[in-house]
């Protein structure tokens, strides 16, 4: 039976994860004159928690499976909260790493099983707007968590208050997950089992379409602030107010896809997303210098950029059906494993062309996603075809 209000508590709990993941970008040159490294070196604060958590999350989930839902969902955000508070705290660039990775490790643990919760309490009808209402506690963090605590930096003019709003956040969400009811427990699977899926041609194609996307979108987010100085003139407030229009664009497009993916199907929902997101970021260097132009811009990239999660992981559970719990543990992991390696990126981009340049960079990428989603497509085609 589906539970519309434990989706709801899911979301809320994603609303913590997101805004830990989305904050530090708004934050990030202030960070990176607190702890004395150059802005590209601070990147590598959002590249230790995405890795971490792309890397651990399947691990997590396999010593993870027979734990109670709860159980699982309060000790992933006491892990998160920890790392986070020491970020706040301690004015080392290789403790704040390290505090990152911790924070990450938490995420690891609380995100697959919250998407997979949602998936299973849904009828197969509704599967589409389950996904996208738990992804629109991810997206309601760039609407809201992101430019609270890119402002919060502004205003107290100290970039270690938003850490500690965002532990808030943590406390509060764990506070949330212990008013759910029981939940089933999932089977034991082997960690050689759940990566077992990547040897499928479907699944691994739409995989490398969600890595390349992703890296594509957070290449120029990852460094937001350099890449829209113009448009800013290096203010935060300014700053705030932008990530808080591309937040509500992206909460507005996570619900929306996941409709429109029930009723057109995911391919025609994922190449359209995708094409719009390439080009508005193939127009970004022009689009950026002046404040109107980047309001349109960020507006059309939220909505484009996060209409593409529900339907990409509509398509893996609708390729692979009976390895939906798997599934959705590795495409949170490629998400994020596209998160770690966009500031990597950003960094090679910022120094050969200049961060008002990194929108034509993540273009290529997507460029490149868009190929990856029609040989997917081509792919789930060719095995309906056989089993028919």
């Amino acid at each position: 039976m589906h539970r519309p209000h434990l989706t709801l508590t899911l979301a809320t709990a994603m609303f913590a994860i997101g805004t830990d993941s989305f904050v530090i970008a708004g934050i990030l040159p202030d960070a990176a004159h607190s702890l004395d490294v150059p802005t590209t070196t601070a990147g590598w604060l959002l590249t230790a928690y995405a890795l971490t958590y792309a890397l651990l999350g399947p691990v997590m989930a396999t010593l993870t499976t027979r734990w109670p839902r709860r159980t699982l969902f309060l000790t992933g955000f006491t892990i998160f909260t920890t790392g986070n508070l020491i970020t706040a705290t301690i004015p080392v660039f290789g403790v704040a790493l390290a505090a990152r990775a911790l924070a990450g490790l938490g995420g690891a643990m609380i995100t697959p099983a919250a998407i997979a919760a949602a998936t299973a309490l849904a009828p197969p009808e509704r599967r589409g707007r389950a996904i996208a209402t738990v992804m629109t506690g991810l997206s309601a963090a760039t609407a809201l968590g992101a430019p609270l605590g890119t402002a919060l930096a502004s205003l107290t003019g100290n970039w270690r208050t938003t850490m500690l709003f965002v532990t808030t956040l943590g406390l509060l969400a764990a506070a949330g997950t212990t008013l759910l009811p029981t939940l089933p427990t999932p089977p034991t699977i082997p960690l050689r089992t759940r990566l077992t899926p990547l040897t499928d041609q479907r699944i691994g194609l739409t995989l490398l379409t969600t890595l390349l996307a992703y890296t594509g979108l957070y290449t120029v987010y990852s460094y937001i602030g350099p890449s829209l100085d113009r448009a800013t003139h290096n203010n935060g407030t300014t700053l705030a107010a932008l990530l808080f229009v591309w937040g509500l664009a992206a909460t507005a497009g996570t619900l929306t896809s996941g409709t429109l993916t029930d009723r057109y199907g995911s391919r025609r929902i994922i190449n359209t997303a995708i094409t719009i997101a390439a080009i508005n970021f193939a127009l970004l260097p022009w689009t950026s210098a002046h404040l109107p132009t980047t309001l349109a811009a960020l507006a059309i990239w939220g909505a484009s950029g996060w209409g593409l999660l529900a339907p990409q992981t509509h398509r893996l559970i609708t390729a692979l059906p009976t390895a939906a719990p798997l599934l959705t543990g590795l495409a949170s992991a490629t998400v994020y494993t596209g998160v770690s390696l966009a500031p990597l990126a950003g960094q090679a981009g910022i120094t050969t062309l200049g961060a008002h340049w990194l929108g034509p960079i993540g273009a290529a990428f997507l460029i490149l996603g868009l190929g990856a989603a029609e040989a997917a497509h081509t792919a789930i085609h060719r095995k309906e075809s056989e089993t028919q």
